[in-house]
């Protein structure tokens, strides 16, 4: 059930894809360099069809370890480019990952796991389906049988996570990799969003909390939410811009209106659960009614989220077509 749910939030946003500036650094500039790469195991491949996605730093203030894991493909042929810190000239910014079909840059990062600075030798597409490279993926033969084995020679073994400035990796893009950074490309799908919220809210994830070393450091699937106030924030799309201001007003009216009543159907949700979870308390119910109740609970809050991915898809889409293609709402 969860992969179904997954895959079906992939679907929902597959459309979405995006112009090469969405995935432009992100406006954040930090004096501080990320701690280095924690060394971890991969966790075994949970089914076909999941590429590996790696752990990274990521920062709101402090930085706090976004564990790696294994992720359904959007789309049929599409691969993971990992996200990376880089040095932009007054301080750190980071470069957000992305599906497309090719790897682009990734800051020269080893990663490991097929993601060792360059490209990706941890698996191709073939026919239509997902070959891993067994040689430097942890996959289940018995399960999955479309696998190879390919060694690698890794160029160097390095754990610094970014690229330039004091001690960064000093690699720039192949004309291939600038290449695809032109490409069509699909954001960070939503399970991956929830993936990263989930080990925000987790303190020890935090590098004052785990000293460099976190407790988490990768997972089998990502990690999703259980409850409405663990989604992440409602994303705003873009303000319209159709080059008429009483439409592109409507249209800012219409963002307002879903976003009002997608806030109100969560804290909805919510309190619908904490009155469940009030009343197994009362009833002493045992831990196995428990789990059961939060398989449900998770259930309803993927499919709540799910629904009002689509909404906000196709409010956009509705707009596009309906200004003329001048509106460029998407999310970021």
């Amino acid at each position: 059930m969860q992969a179904r749910v997954i895959r079906l939030l992939f679907l929902a946003i597959s459309m979405l894809f995006l112009s090469t500036a969405s995935f432009a650094q992100v406006g954040v500039s930090v004096s501080i360099a990320p701690p280095e790469l924690p060394v971890y195991d991969q966790p075994i491949c949970p089914g076909d069809g999941y590429i590996w996605t790696p752990g990274y730093w990521a920062w709101d203030g402090e930085y706090y370890w976004v564990p790696g894991t294994w992720v359904l493909a959007p789309e049929v042929g599409f691969l993971w480019t990992p996200g990376y810190w880089g040095w932009g000239g007054s301080g750190y910014f980071f470069n957000a990952g992305y599906w497309g079909p090719t790897v682009g840059f990734y800051g020269g990062i080893n990663y490991g796991f097929g993601y060792f600075g360059h490209g990706y030798e941890g698996g191709r597409w073939q026919n239509g389906h997902f070959f891993y490279n067994t040689a430097v993926n942890h996959v289940n033969g018995d399960a999955i049988h479309n696998v190879y084995n390919s060694r690698v020679d890794e160029r160097s073994v390095s754990h610094v996570s970014f690229n330039g400035g004091n001690g960064g990796i000093n690699e720039r893009a192949t004309p291939q990799e600038e290449a695809a950074a032109h490409d069509r490309h699909i954001p960070p799908v939503a399970a991956q969003t929830q993936h990263a919220y989930v080990a925000r809210n987790n303190p020890q994830q935090r590098v004052s909390a785990n000293h460099g070393a976190p407790p988490t450091v990768a997972t089998s699937r990502p990690n999703l939410a259980t409850h409405p106030k663990e989604l992440p924030p409602i994303e705003r799309p873009q303000a319209p811009n159709t080059g008429n201001p009483k439409l592109d007003q409507k249209y800012q009216r219409q963002q307002q209106t879903v976003i009002a009543k997608q806030t109100q159907e969560r804290q909805n949700l919510q309190q619908k659960q904490e009155n469940e979870h009030q009343q197994l308390t009362r009833q002493s119910a045992p831990p196995q009614k428990m789990q059961q109740v939060e398989q449900q609970h998770q259930q309803q809050t993927q499919q709540l989220q799910q629904r009002h991915t689509q909404q906000t898809q196709q409010m956009q889409q509705r707009q596009q077509s309906a200004g003329g293609g001048g509106s460029h709402g998407g999310h970021r």
